[in-house]
């Protein structure tokens, strides 16, 4: 049996979610909150298994409510079920803690597919929802070596061998004064202090 608190401020989309999960055979209702702040100490108080937590209510968002929950009760699985699929509301919610993330659009089968498979450790994330986390990861995953330019990125390798700027000439058919310019370029851009540090960069990241 899945024990189960549902938070939400309309009565009505919180009655009428709990009226259908009232008909599964494995998922107990064991409480109910109109309000983010009231939600969290009853979760608290009652620890259950799983939260369905609306985000935008007045008393205690769903963003907050899931921090208060998480930092006491860090095992509970919470699923943000919202009308929102910002970027404003979607990554706070995952950073305070959500396990799922799902749209009210869902049909009532689906929301209790969602509770099921979080008692179960396996979280559900809507598509639209799925797709903005990707593309904040693609962005987040970019390295400060992506934004050299090729023939920095070859005088960034050749400080990485322990070359001096006279061999890096030598090597890159460049004048000193050109390779002292990208190497000023390239401190900047991978925000280190002299040459060592970026051949320690070049070293710990791999490059060579």
């Amino acid at each position: 049996m899945v024990r189960v608190v549902v938070v939400d401020d309309h009565e009505i989309v919180r009655k009428g979610i709990i009226a259908y999960l009232q008909t599964e055979g494995d998922i107990e209702i064991v409480g109910q909150a109109s309000s983010g702040n009231t939600g969290a100490d009853l979760v608290l108080e009652l620890k259950p298994d799983v939260v369905l937590m609306d985000l935008i209510m007045d008393n205690g968002t769903g963003i907050e409510a899931t921090k208060q929950i998480m930092e006491k009760y860090s095992t509970c699985k919470i699923i943000i079920l919202t009308s929102y699929y910002d970027d404003e509301q979607i990554f706070p919610a995952i950073e305070a803690g959500a396990f799922s993330y799902i749209l009210k659009t869902s049909s009532a089968p689906e929301i209790a597919a969602a509770i099921k498979k979080a008692a179960n450790g396996e979280n559900v994330i809507e598509p639209r929802v799925a797709g903005k986390m990707m593309s904040n990861f693609r962005v987040e995953a970019k390295k400060p070596h992506d934004e050299l330019t090729e023939r920095e990125m070859e005088v960034l390798l050749c400080i990485g061998n322990g070359m001096t700027n006279q061999e890096i000439s030598d090597k890159l058919y460049i004048g000193i004064k050109t390779v002292k310019t990208h190497v000023s370029n390239i401190l900047s851009k991978l925000d280190v202090n002299d040459r060592t540090q970026a051949a320690v960069y070049v070293h710990r990241n791999q490059l060579l």
